[in-house]
């Protein structure tokens, strides 16, 4: 029986990102072989060799948006920042205009996973534990494991209900306002100019 051929690693992380792209800009339901290979100038067959079937393409796209969002909000907050800082680095680049499309996707896949947890059960694991553990680390060693629990568990669920929010309505000057009221009742908050 001969082996099929390798997989080019470096492609495949190219291809993944072309898909996420593509993802973000057409949306979660107009993810199908054909149409997203026509888009991306590949055949079906190359999707399918790089990415098995479409659920395990739809894990790996979760999982590329994911450290996106992590490594932008990472670059921005340096080291041990303070929660309120990193919540604040968090809503900033979640709530930014030219994000609306990455995390109207985000939302859309978090739906299709809680209705099939068996299929996106990595996703459901890694939703919330990545930005929980930025979020108590951003606190520091001297804060009280469970309270850091406690207050990025917070953090966590209030960005995630103003941005689906925002996303649900576009009214940014209400939302915004809210959000800022949130960020400044965080330990550590300094006012922003």
């Amino acid at each position: 029986m001969a082996a099929g051929r390798p997989i080019d690693h470096r492609r495949r992380a190219e291809l993944l990102d072309a898909v996420v792209d593509y993802t973000v800009e057409y949306g979660f339901s107009e993810v199908s072989w054909r149409p997203l290979a026509a888009g991306l100038g590949v055949s079906p067959n190359t999707l399918v060799h790089r990415f098995g079937s479409k659920e395990q393409m739809l894990e790996a796209v979760l999982g590329r948006l994911r450290e996106r969002i992590l490594t932008d909000t990472d670059d921005l907050l340096g080291e041990r920042p303070g929660l309120a800082a990193a919540a604040r680095a968090a809503w900033n680049r979640t709530s930014a205009p030219q994000r609306a499309a990455e995390f109207g996707l985000f939302f859309a896949v978090y739906g299709r996973a809680l209705q099939a947890p068996e299929q996106f059960g990595a996703f459901l694991d890694r939703v919330v534990a990545d930005w929980l553990r930025s979020l108590v680390d951003a606190q520091g060693p001297d804060v009280d494991p469970a309270t850091a629990t406690r207050r990025a568990t917070l953090v966590i669920a209030t960005l995630r209900g103003l941005l689906l929010d925002l996303l649900a309505t576009g009214d940014r000057e209400r939302v915004q306002d809210a959000a800022e009221a949130f960020l400044a009742s965080l330990p550590g908050q300094d006012r922003p100019a």
